[in-house]
């Protein structure tokens, strides 16, 4: 099993894959956001985070790099591990490739998850929320539509929106992922290790995809 790296812009369905993998071939799903809350549990290193993350601040991509370090030594990485959230650009992804040679580990398979401005914004604008049962709809999606407004069709409960959730926000996070990370998908075409799989129809088909890729002989 070779390592994943999975690059998506915002709701193209990045968790939502990586939680299949993990669930299906028994990888551990290493996220940089989940590695810098572990951090803050510890000494010396982890006031550092804490403190970045306290202020807003981003926190130094040497730090992101030891603590991804020494996550993928643990014995459970030893036949692969899907990473998400890293690298968000050719600067870290660079520091990447270092790390990877310096543990004498391949770099394995990038894959970019395609789905179009207007899917990814009606998923993020649309997303309703049962806080009581968790059960989540989309009002912009005709499918995942609750069948009466506003109401949760499991436990009757009210539905809510998260108050980031909005063509504003959307526009930031779509805008910051085109220029920053966007770019990676040549970077690592030019390494003949990029497979795009569309991502704006279904979960399942698009798992199917990813599936043909891991499993290629």
């Amino acid at each position: 099993m070779k390592d994943i790296i999975l690059i998506a812009p915002p709701a193209a369905g990045k968790g939502t894959q990586s939680k299949l993998l993990q669930e299906k071939y028994h990888i551990p799903h290493i996220s940089t956001g989940d590695l810098l809350r572990t951090a803050t549990e510890q000494n010396e290193l982890g006031d550092i985070v804490k403190k970045a993350m306290e202020t807003g601040t981003l926190v130094d991509d040497e730090i992101v790099l030891k603590l991804l370090e020494t996550r993928i030594l643990k014995n459970d990485c030893q036949n692969g591990y899907i990473l998400d959230g890293f690298p968000r650009n050719i600067k870290q992804a660079e520091s990447y490739l270092k790390l990877l040679n310096k543990l004498n580990r391949p770099l394995g398979d990038v894959i970019y998850l395609d789905a179009s401005k207007e899917t990814t914004m009606k998923r993020i604008v649309g997303r309703l929320s049962c806080p009581t049962c968790g059960a989540v709809y989309n009002d912009q999606i005709e499918e995942n539509k609750p069948k009466r407004f506003g109401t949760c069709d499991i436990c009757n409960g009210s539905l809510r929106k998260r108050e980031d959730d909005n063509l504003e926000t959307f526009n930031k996070r779509y805008k910051t992922f085109m220029e920053e990370t966007y770019p990676l998908v040549d970077f690592f075409k030019a390494k003949g290790c990029l497979f795009i799989v569309g991502s704006g129809i279904s979960k399942e088909r698009t798992f199917n995809e990813i599936e043909k890729i891991i499993n290629r002989g």
